[in-house]
């Protein structure tokens, strides 16, 4: 890494790095292919398995304990979260579409299994200037009051605001109830005057875009 820079290191010898050490059977790096292949066999790509494992199937591989297991996983929560001070801190991204909204939330959303309910707020140049999560339900719902959405929209003056939410179960279908709180955020958002853009549900490597299956009730 230091005679190269560390983009010319392979997949496993990053690994080997934050492994640290080996085994008495494997060298770190020996250990760092290993993973590798189970990443692979589990699920489909080398890296893949840090986002997907959890802490408790990593320690259940021979060799990886609780330290590498904690480091590995951290590794990835600091990448993640690099990209969202990349994402809405540096105030780059702009959002004209659901997939454009699909596209930003999709790492942090999918995975989840609670149903959380999300709001991005926007300029007038549908620009984020910020994000948070409004409401944390069960598996199959996450109850949310109009009123915890706009309060903040109004004390950043957001121009505008889109809806979030994903579904645990994978099948981003909107339910009756996602249809009903839909159209009461919508309308409670003219009362304020901040427009609500869309509402993006998020299944597994999927979306609904209600302003695609519902134009005439949206404002874009």
């Amino acid at each position: 890494m230091f005679s190269l820079g560390p983009s010319a290191l392979s997949d496993a010898e990053l690994l080997a790095i934050l492994l640290g050490t080996g085994n008495r059977e494997e060298t770190a790096l020996d250990l760092a292919k290993r993973l590798l292949s189970w990443g692979m066999n589990e699920y489909g790509r080398g890296l893949e398995f840090l986002k997907e494992s959890s802490l408790e199937e990593l320690m259940s591989l021979q060799g990886i304990g609780p330290a590498k297991a904690a480091r590995l996983k951290a590794c990835l929560e600091i990448a993640k979260r690099l990209n969202k001070l990349d994402d809405y801190n540096a105030k780059s991204v702009f959002l004209r579409s659901g997939k454009d909204v699909y596209d930003l939330v999709r790492e942090d959303m999918e995975e989840l299994d609670r149903e959380h309910f999300c709001i991005i707020m926007l300029n007038v140049r549908n620009q984020v200037i910020a994000r948070e999560v409004v409401s944390v339900g069960g598996l199959n719902a996450a109850i949310v009051h109009p009123r915890e959405i706009f309060k903040n929209c109004i004390k950043k003056s957001a121009a505008a605001v889109i809806l979030v939410h994903n579904h645990p179960s994978g099948q981003p279908d909107p339910s009756d109830e996602d249809i009903a709180v839909t159209k009461r955020v919508i309308e409670a958002g003219r009362i304020v005057g901040i427009d609500v853009l869309d509402h993006v549900i998020v299944g597994h490597g999927q979306y609904i875009s209600m302003r695609e299956s519902f134009a005439s009730w949206f404002k874009w």
